[in-house]
């Protein structure tokens, strides 16, 4: 039989949890045609496809969010790119964030991340993009509900209330349907030294009508406000891929919900000038409030 020899880099689980190990796997030609056929198909690379294969197999990295950076960061203005999304993807195949300066809305769907950009258009990444901040699961639903009638964010986020076992716990979000109308806005490069609601004060919002997509997105409990944007926070990608940002209000006729239950935080913090020097002893509420909502 035929066989490949592929090198695949694992994450370590023992000891330091960011070192690699490196494994030399050889596999049969069907498996190697099948994980080539399934990397065209997805875009995913052939070790990511590995990795999370066999971290399914495992029950590894399940129920567990790993994040960059800090929400308090954010809104202090340190947002200067510090891990790549190669990085990234090696954490996770679903979560959002943003980019370098504030260059656009970032979405990671099925190990694929794209950049929503303030002129309205949506590329797929660079795996040498810079990130400030993100945040990636492994996404696998614990379970799924359908929504016969949605018709605003706060009908939207009424509804998901219902559907959370806890106020303590992270949740990962997945909805998927025809949008009859959907609002969302695109954070635009920001100028050094502007905090985050200065700098959002200047986004891109669009307006979209009957498209079908996903959002993206988590439920943070209110105690991790300094970690993450408390409460519901979403991003679309649509399946044209041609509308992406982060998700203001919305309606639908009928969706499908897909909840993944968090109960592991890993928060990888920046070691760069501005992060090592900022103020982060605040409560950010109130400024994320202001930044991540409607803007009059």
């Amino acid at each position: 039989m035929c066989q490949h020899t592929p090198k695949i880099n694992m994450p370590a689980r023992r000891n330091a949890p960011n070192s690699m190990h490196e494994l030399n796997l050889s596999i049969g030609g069907g498996i190697w045609t099948a994980l080539q056929q399934q990397s065209q198909r997805t875009g995913e690379s052939l070790d990511h496809i590995i990795r999370h294969a066999i971290s399914e197999s495992l029950d590894l990295d399940h129920h567990t969010i790993h994040q960059v950076s800090t929400s308090g960061a954010l809104v202090k203005g340190v947002y200067q790119g510090c891990v790549n999304i190669s990085e990234v993807k090696r954490y996770g195949d679903f979560g959002l964030g943003t980019f370098d300066a504030l260059d656009g809305e970032g979405i990671m769907l099925d190990g694929i991340c794209w950049q929503a950009c303030g002129d309205g258009r949506v590329l797929v990444a660079p795996d040498d993009a810079l990130a400030p901040f993100w945040t990636t699961t492994f996404f696998k639903a614990d379970r799924s509900i359908t929504l016969n009638q949605v018709n605003s964010w706060d009908d939207l986020i009424q509804i998901l209330d219902q559907e959370r076992i806890s106020e303590n716990i992270f949740y990962a979000i997945r909805v998927r349907g025809i949008f009859k109308s959907i609002q969302y806005r695109v954070a635009c490069k920001a100028e050094a030294g502007a905090d985050l609601v200065e700098a959002t004060n200047h986004q891109a919002e669009f307006h979209a009508q009957s498209i079908a997509g996903t959002l993206v997105g988590f439920w943070t409990p209110a105690y991790a406000r300094t970690i993450n944007v408390p409460g519901y926070h979403l991003h679309l990608l649509s399946d044209d891929r041609q509308h992406a940002g982060h998700v203001l209000d919305v309606a639908a006729e009928e969706l499908t919900v897909e909840i993944h239950q968090e109960t592991e935080l890993q928060v990888v913090l920046p070691e760069t000038s501005d992060f090592l020097q900022a103020d982060l002893n605040g409560d950010p509420a109130e400024a994320l409030a202001k930044a991540e909502g409607k803007h009059s």
